[in-house]
């Protein structure tokens, strides 16, 4: 991005940035847990699961690309070791251990939660001075609210199941 572009976000640009590889990191972790879990989920449901993983792996990867350009832009590096992925991320790295569908969505659900926190937070920080990463920001958040939402409704169907079976 130009001089200009970068001025107007003035002294806090650092900040900004910083914010920014620590949402880059959290979405490659979460791109990669959401991607294996679609790979080795059993149980109920399996394929809306799977199906549902996918769809939300693919938006993750989408919000790391959005979140290295403003990187760029502000004239910063994206995180550029996956090793440090771990040191940056806000919400780590919940490996799928145990393929049981209602596990991987409480995993999956939890990832969620602490990406609407860190993409609310970046929210408050840019809102005055960084409208540019404000409306990337809650672009973003509307998808992590809507994933949420979908792991949430999934979970409440298999237990629905589950409880009508036994």
């Amino acid at each position: 991005m130009g001089t200009r572009g970068r001025e107007i976000v003035g002294v806090n640009t650092e900040k900004i940035v910083s914010l920014l590889n620590k949402a880059f990191a959290d979405e490659w972790l979460a791109y990669y847990q959401y991607w294996l879990g679609a790979k080795i989920a059993k149980g109920p449901m399996k394929e809306a699961v799977i199906a549902e993983l996918l769809q939300h792996a693919t938006d993750e990867l989408r919000h790391a690309d959005l979140v290295a350009n403003r990187i760029i832009q502000l004239g910063g590096e994206p995180v550029i070791s996956p090793k440090a992925w771990y040191e940056f991320t806000n919400c780590g790295y919940d490996a799928p251990g145990d393929p049981f569908v209602m596990r991987l969505l409480e995993q999956n659900i939890k990832g969620e939660q602490c990406a609407i926190t860190v993409y609310n937070d970046m929210m408050m920080e840019s809102r005055e001075k960084d409208p540019i990463t404000y409306n990337m920001a809650l672009l973003i958040l509307e998808d992590e609210v809507e994933h949420e939402e979908d792991l949430q409704s999934l979970q409440e169907d298999i237990e629905m199941m589950l409880h009508h079976h036994s």
